[in-house]
């Protein structure tokens, strides 16, 4: 079996590079009440959240997710479980540690978190929300339908798209998540599961050609 490619075609480079971008909300990082760690197969989500709270950036971490089919085999006890796991290895304290492990999807991680801190009486005005890269605008629409009284504030991982390619390990991989994510934009909030965002005509543009070339394999159902 040939290995997965880990570099991105120079002839998709343009439009992926126009993905990447779009989904970065920029946000600049302050302290918020909570820093929430978004489970998925990335663990570098786990490390920018140990980042932040050793920089001071929240009091408390709540890592939330159980598993997807492309993350069972990696973190077979559940996503939250294992970010936890690492994020204690790297000298977090357990006691800085709340796991939410039911969530399946991003509304999930958002509703359970919020029903977490609610049962243990921790009062919430902000949330650091901590995700993959290309996730970041797509849990800031979800996280300001479902909990909207509550300031949001989104980061990642400041990799280059390059470098975050070969720490996947699998180009194809990240431009199946890049197209999928864009497309959840338009038809999650057209399904009421997150709040409307603005796709440019050139963000579009570059999906729909992407689309063309064949990257479908996360796209949802319209």
């Amino acid at each position: 079996m040939n290995a997965p490619t880990v570099e991105v075609p120079e002839s998709l480079r343009a439009d992926v590079e126009q993905l990447w971008d779009y989904h970065d909300l920029h946000h600049e990082v302050r302290h918020c009440d909570v820093g929430v760690g978004l489970g998925s197969h990335d663990l570098g989500v786990a490390d920018h959240v140990v980042d932040l709270y050793r920089a001071g950036s929240f009091p408390l971490i709540v890592f939330t997710g159980a598993n997807a089919p492309t993350t069972v085999g990696r973190f077979p006890r559940g996503e939250a479980v294992h970010y936890r796991e690492h994020a204690i290895e790297l000298g977090v304290p357990d006691s800085a540690i709340l796991v939410e492990s039911r969530a399946t999807n991003t509304a999930e991680n958002i509703e359970y978190t919020r029903e977490l801190l609610g049962a243990k009486g921790i009062p919430v005005s902000s949330l650091l929300l901590v995700s993959r890269p290309y996730q970041q605008r797509r849990a800031f629409a979800t996280a300001k339908k479902i909990w909207p009284e509550v300031e949001i504030v989104c980061s990642s991982q400041r990799l280059p798209l390059d470098e975050y390619v070969r720490a996947i390990g699998d180009v194809s991989r990240v431009i199946n998540m890049l197209v999928g994510d864009t497309q959840r934009i338009t038809v999650y909030a057209e399904r009421g599961f997150a709040i409307p965002q603005d796709v440019p005509a050139e963000v579009d543009a570059a999906y729909r050609r992407l689309v063309d070339a064949g990257y479908v394999s996360r796209l949802v159902p319209a």
